[in-house]
């Protein structure tokens, strides 16, 4: 671990998307970041897809065999307000993380800049407190009807970040449940693990303690609080919603220990901050009787392979001459 802090304050922001407008999601971003900067936060974490929403919901016109143009025309709205890396829109974020000196950590819906552009990703972006951008990571496996708006990634963005405070890297939602992707990011040496999310179930909680005690490691997991009346009135499918419940995400954030104990949350029912000052020493006191890629490994029985590469659709013809 290459940790120069003893302690740090991290702060979970559980709050909603302003849905589908990625400048107003970007301001409130700014709002939310100063608030709990002002509150002592060195690392501030957001929940997945923030910007520009976690589409809960809506179905985007979508059945076996046939698209409808209403649910094309919501998916061109979603793609216009999604992010690319690089752009103005990484540097307004990086910004807002310079501002307030902060380890910013935000779940967005990312448009890829290169080929076709046509294909998004959920990603992690991290970035650093002088406004740098560190990297990102794209969910491996959208789940369900999730893999209709959203592509995969792949091995390359398996992002940790070096930070004074431990390294800091984590996977989304239900790749939280895939075993050999969580123990890839544990032998990346991982103290501080974030878990954005959607999943606002009861059985959430427990996965999010299991992964801390499993990992060794601190756990911020942050979710979204949204009602049915946040989402614009304009949408082409908006009707999908009429019979929905007043609140689609009651939220749930959590901050846990590497010894499985909660020091807040969960936050459920409301929007809010979760605020946490971690003792990085726990860390190392954990690991002394269980260091799952370390002591605690067999790798004479088990080993895993990783593929990191970044796997592109279209290649460059080789040279043979070279």
């Amino acid at each position: 671990m290459n940790k120069s802090a003893k302690t740090v304050r991290v702060a979970i922001v559980q709050d909603s998307s302003v849905i589908m407008e990625k400048e107003a999601c970007i301001e409130k971003v700014n709002e939310l970041t100063k608030k709990a900067a002002k509150n002592g936060a060195k690392i501030i974490l957001f929940p997945e897809a923030f910007i520009p929403t976690y589409p809960r919901g809506l179905s985007f016109g979508a059945k076996v065999g046939s698209r409808s143009d209403a649910g094309k025309k919501d998916f061109a709205r979603y793609w216009e307000n999604s992010i690319e890396i690089p752009g103005p829109d990484i540097d307004k974020l990086g910004k807002i993380a310079k501002d307030n000196s902060v380890y910013l950590i935000i779940g967005v819906i990312e448009r890829d800049a290169g080929f076709s552009g046509g294909t998004l990703y959920c990603s992690i972006l991290y970035f650093n407190p002088k406004g740098e951008f560190l990297g990102k990571h794209r969910k491996l496996k959208p789940t369900g009807s999730e893999r209709l708006i959203w592509g995969e990634g792949d091995g390359s963005t398996l992002t940790v970040i070096d930070t004074p405070y431990g390294k800091i890297g984590g996977l989304i939602c239900w790749e939280n449940y895939m075993p050999l992707a969580r123990t890839a990011m544990y032998a990346k040496g991982i103290d501080i693990y974030v878990a954005p999310t959607a999943d606002a179930r009861d059985s959430w909680q427990a996965t999010m303690k299991h992964i801390a005690l499993e990992g060794r490691c601190f756990v911020l997991s942050c979710n979204q609080f949204v009602t049915k009346d946040m989402y614009p009135k304009d949408l082409a499918c908006y009707d999908e919603l009429k019979n929905s419940t007043d609140i689609l995400s009651r939220g749930g954030s959590v901050i846990i220990d590497p010894n499985g104990a909660v020091l807040a949350g969960p936050l459920f029912n409301k929007s809010g901050m979760l605020y946490a000052d971690l003792d990085l020493s726990v860390i190392a006191r954990t690991r002394y009787d269980f260091d799952v890629v370390g002591h605690y490994a067999r790798p004479d029985v088990f080993r895993l392979y990783v593929n990191e590469e970044k796997l592109d659709s279209v290649l460059p013809e080789k040279d043979e001459k070279k």
